[in-house]
């Protein structure tokens, strides 16, 4: 067994982390200049066409529309690291501007190239089965 972490699964630790950090230049540099971001994957109201977020200017945008007014929160049961790929299995929670939550359960994976940034990043979730909280004191106080 290695001591050296898997890179797409160090890659996907970082992204989380910078999310979290709310570190928007930082996740950015996660990602190669081309990659993509599918999230979810295929028509979805974050995505109408269902061609994801390509390349940089692409990704900034999902990140000042989904990620930045928000707090966003990773809870990974499982992490599955093969070639340049990894797979998470979790739950994310977000906490909305009202302080309402949504939390979505899915598997969340992540590619990387050759210098560890990520290439493309796609979450298989589902909008009809994302469940809403409303604002409560318990969820003001989440990280």
């Amino acid at each position: 067994m290695s001591d050296t972490e898997h890179p797409a699964r160090a890659a996907a630790r970082r992204s989380m982390e910078l999310v979290h950090a709310k570190d928007r230049e930082g996740w950015l540099a996660n990602f190669a200049d081309d990659a993509v971001i599918e999230d979810p994957i295929g028509r979805s109201p974050l995505c109408p066409d269902g061609q994801g977020h390509r390349g940089r200017a692409a990704i900034a945008k999902f990140w000042d529309a989904v990620i930045g007014p928000n707090r966003v929160l990773f809870e990974i049961r499982h992490s599955y690291a093969c070639g340049a790929e990894c797979a998470n299995v979790g739950t994310i929670s977000t906490v909305l501007p009202d302080g309402s939550v949504s939390q979505v359960d899915g598997v969340f994976t992540y590619r990387v190239d050759a210098a560890g940034k990520v290439l493309a990043l796609r979450a298989y979730w589902e909008f009809e089965r994302m469940r809403f909280f409303p604002a409560t004191p318990e969820a003001a106080r989440l990280p």
